[in-house]
């Protein structure tokens, strides 16, 4: 019936330390990271004529899923309402750690010239209390594993409804796109 088959615990230990390292290569597989809006918060309304511009502070909750930490430059998150880019906010360059989340508080300008021109559909949307606006941003960092240092780009574009009354988030969809530069 058969042959004796003689158990070896060398076999068993390379076994062991290959599905180790294949687990631990899943793992570190890069990972998109996540952004929700979590508040907008009215900060200032100046009027300049011909200018009519609101300040706004978003409140953006973010997670870094990946074993490495992280270090982005600054850059501006663009706003569009019906197409039209309508403000900026500005995000400032900084760090996060490893598998970490934190929240970023970012200064938002908002043209109110340019709103005017969909003044119709403003104030249709301010009776239904509902307005969609859409946001994108490239953000580039450096992120380092062990003793290599690889850049990156993540893009994010949101597409975000909110109540124009009282500035809360109603719903909204957030997608992430990581870039890793391998060659320096």
């Amino acid at each position: 019936m058969g042959k004796k088959v003689k158990w070896s615990w060398t076999s068993a230990f390379v076994g062991a330390a290959s599905a180790t390292a294949v687990a631990t290569l899943l793992s570190a597989r890069p990972k998109d990271p996540t952004f929700h809006l979590v508040s907008i918060k009215l900060t200032a309304f100046k009027l300049n004529l011909p200018h009519v511009n609101a300040e706004l502070i978003l409140t953006v909750h973010v997670t870094n899923p990946n074993i490495a930490p992280i270090h982005y430059g600054s850059t501006a998150m663009s706003i569009f309402y019906e197409g039209t880019l309508l403000g900026a906010a500005q995000v400032k360059a900084g760090s996060q750690r490893a598998r970490s989340c934190q929240v970023l508080k970012l200064p938002t300008r908002l043209d109110g010239v340019e709103l005017a021109h969909h003044a119709g559909k403003f104030f249709a949307d301010v009776a239904k209390r509902e307005m969609v606006l859409d946001a994108k941003v490239d953000i580039g960092g450096k992120a380092k594993v062990l003793w290599w240092g690889h850049r990156f780009k993540v893009h994010v574009d949101s597409h975000i409804t909110v109540d124009p009354v009282f500035l809360d988030v109603i719903d909204q969809e957030n997608r992430s796109q990581l870039e890793i530069f391998l060659a320096s």
